[in-house]
């Protein structure tokens, strides 16, 4: 470990060394899982489906939120942002980014199964594309208000990774966290909820449960919950009293994401999971049809 620099305000060592070291796991683990649902996708042609390229919109995101804790891992065993303000800037965009392209992208996935199950809709090609790009530039559009003003990028507590400031708590920091909240969380979460329990009184009715309706959005509360909870806190009281490694655990919670994501909606997925299987060892599945439904 690098020792020329001080170790951030609020920390010890071992702190600091404990969360390089959870960024890191939380990434490799991450990052391996959804590149193995990404490479599936690519090379078994049973996988490649309108509504698993939504299950790759999801898992694209979250190889971005593991490159992001990738960087804050190598900056934390450094003790410092070595890449700059601009670096920070840029890190911020990239994490905000990713974050909310993986929550919409999941809430596309919980639209998806909804029409499948209880309207008995197939997803077109065309309509999965222009949902997945709509994902992406909808969280595009709110990760770069930051940088034009709306709302401002700084540095976490441990000051070796950046994320949306909210130590200031001033008007433009409530308004811009009002509608970021609203519609990257809330919005996503009604969808994802009406849904699924949708979808599990269908299930009910039939009495085949083909997969777990509740976990989805118990993914989405748990893992971001604590972070939105934060900065919804900053919003009407000053958070800089909490210490600075308490409030590291939300975000450390968060990058837990794609991991959870890759066993929700791939490993989790009993035929997506045969696709991956035939993936890595050549042995194509008994079913034909993959899609991202059965469980």
């Amino acid at each position: 470990m690098v020792t020329a620099h001080p170790l951030p305000e609020g920390f010890t060592e071992i702190e600091v060394f404990a969360i390089g070291t959870a960024l890191l796991v939380e990434a490799l683990l991450g990052f391996c899982l959804n590149g193995l649902t990404i490479l599936s996708f690519r090379k078994i042609k049973e996988l490649r489906t309108p509504s698993n390229l939504l299950v790759l919109s999801v898992a694209l995101a979250d190889c971005g939120i593991c490159i992001n804790a990738f960087i804050a891992a190598f900056s934390s065993f450094l003790r410092y942002w070595p890449y700059g303000s601009d670096g920070c800037q840029i890190h911020g965009f990239h994490g905000f980014l990713t974050a909310l392209a993986s929550i919409s992208s999941s809430a596309a996935v919980a639209w998806d199964r909804y029409h499948h199950y209880c309207t008995r809709i197939r997803l077109q090609w065309s309509t999965a594309a222009s949902m997945m790009v709509f994902a992406w530039l909808f969280a595009a559009f709110w990760a770069v208000m930051p940088l034009l003003g709306w709302g401002e990028y700084d540095y976490e507590p441990l000051r070796t990774c950046c994320t949306l400031d909210y130590s200031k708590g001033d008007r433009n920091y409530v308004t811009f966290l009002f509608a970021l909240s609203t519609f990257n969380f809330m919005i996503p979460g009604f969808i994802m909820m009406t849904a699924y329990q949708s979808i599990h009184q269908k299930f009910r009715k039939t009495g085949h449960f083909k997969f777990n309706t509740g976990l989805p959005l118990k993914t989405l509360v748990i893992c971001w919950g604590p972070y939105c909870l934060l900065c919804s806190y900053a919003a009407v009281e000053n958070v800089m009293f909490i210490p600075p490694k308490y409030r590291m655990i939300p975000a450390l919670i968060a990058k837990t994401v794609p991991t959870v994501d890759a066993f929700v909606y791939a490993l989790g997925n009993e035929n997506y999971r045969g696709g991956i299987w035939q993936f890595l060892t050549g042995q194509k599945i008994e079913k034909a049809e993959v899609d991202n439904k059965s469980k």
